[in-house]
């Protein structure tokens, strides 16, 4: 009588196999998805962080909010952001640069939301607001949307 030698797996191991790579789905596409989210809004801060210096030396020159326009030649859209609007902010004494993102080819936490950030030439400090979600906002931008 010889004896048998197994080949391959048996179906419980494989079954455990199938198992553990679908816990481990569930648990990286979640994590996965806020990474890309995250990356996404990275472009907004980009974007509007090299609008700051021209603003607010157009600004001291002129010597009020008439300065607060967008600078010529500056980039004002990208893979992720639809625009950027800067404009007087609602108090008419200082300037907010606004981000918008695409409704469209982007990740769903980003969708239509936007990037924020006013600049108060009383004391030139810059402050920063969203209205993203806080598992993706910046963490250097955590108020929420400017007016």
């Amino acid at each position: 009588m010889t004896k048998q030698i197994q080949k391959g797996f048996t179906l419980i191991e494989l079954m455990i196999v199938v198992a553990i790579i679908g816990i481990l789905a569930a648990v990286a596409i979640p994590a996965y998805q806020d990474y890309t989210a995250k990356a996404q809004t990275s472009e907004a801060y980009t974007l509007l962080g090299g609008m700051k210096t021209p603003v607010s030396e157009a600004i001291s020159n002129v010597g009020n909010t008439d300065g607060c326009t967008r600078p010529n030649g500056a980039v004002s859209t990208g893979n992720s952001v639809a625009g950027i609007t800067v404009a007087p902010a609602s108090d008419t004494t200082q300037c907010l640069l606004t981000a918008t993102f695409k409704s469209t080819s982007v990740n769903a936490k980003v969708q239509g939301k936007k990037v924020a950030m006013r600049y108060n030439p009383a004391d030139g400090s810059w402050t920063c607001g969203s209205d993203l979600g806080s598992e993706i906002k910046n963490k250097a931008c955590q108020d929420g949307l400017p007016t």
